[in-house]
């Protein structure tokens, strides 16, 4: 019959210093894995940060490229080359303002107000940007808007002579003449008004004259002679003309009177 008996394990037979050394090296393999995911890391947002850096590189010459243009009145070439650059720089609120600019060179108005939209909530302390949003405005004829912003753009800036001498003083000077456009169209409306439900007639015409002159005739014959049918008991009818002067008044015992 076979005995069993307790059997040592074999990690036993390992040695201490066999199982300090392997301590070591697997300590010294994670340093190495630290510091490889560190350089990762480190790595990744330096190429982050170059790339960037050359969108901003790059916009910045195609927004050069695009002023170029636009001062030699090439606007449709301009708003290709800013458009290429707000796919790099998205935030550049300066491209929106440009680009409304040259769309009021268009006349391409709703667009223009749109980009200077973008432009002030880009950058809502950009007194430039809030100035073209009042132009493109006042294309639009929102006077009132337009002068709203012109007084935001001098907030910013108060020592800006030519929002304050121009803009402001034009949309304020139109607002004026707007509102007397108003006034004028409402009276004319309402004498127009007054002469329809009143019928202008002419009172002194030869027409009116001679008729009104019948009429007086007329009442004036009735005024002086006045009639009346009297019949008798007996049946008898007699029309009697009765005189101011004279009235003939039969016997009453005699005629019933019927008027």
């Amino acid at each position: 019959m076979a005995s069993f008996g307790w059997k040592r394990k074999i990690g036993e037979k390992v040695s201490k210093a066999t199982s300090q050394q392997f301590e070591a090296e697997a300590a010294d393999d994670k340093d190495l894995g630290d510091d490889d995911d560190a350089n990762w890391v480190i790595a990744a947002k330096r190429r982050k940060e170059v790339l960037l850096e050359d969108c901003v590189r790059k916009s910045k010459e195609l927004k050069d490229e695009g002023a170029n243009l636009a001062e030699n009145r090439r606007y449709r070439e301009a708003l290709v080359k800013w458009d290429e650059a707000l796919q790099l720089t998205p935030e550049d609120a300066t491209l929106y303002e440009m680009k409304s600019q040259v769309l009021m060179s268009l006349h391409e108005m709703f667009p223009a107000v749109h980009a200077a939209e973008m432009a002030v909530q880009r950058n809502p302390r950009s007194w430039d940007a809030w100035q073209t949003l009042g132009r493109a405005q006042l294309g639009l004829g929102e006077i009132a808007l337009a002068i709203r912003s012109f007084q935001i753009s001098l907030h910013i800036f108060p020592m800006n002579p030519e929002v304050w001498k121009e803009d402001l003083s034009w949309a304020r000077k139109l607002q004026e003449q707007q509102k007397a456009t108003k006034t004028e169209s409402a009276q004319a409306l309402a004498k127009e008004l007054v002469q329809e439900s009143i019928p202008d007639y002419d009172f002194e015409s030869d027409e009116i004259v001679a008729v009104c002159a019948a009429i007086a005739e007329k009442e004036k014959a009735v005024s002086a002679a006045k009639t009346m049918v009297i019949v008798s008991a007996s049946g008898t009818v007699e029309t009697v003309t009765e005189q101011d002067n004279c009235p003939a008044t039969p016997d009453e015992t005699l005629f019933i009177r019927a008027r």
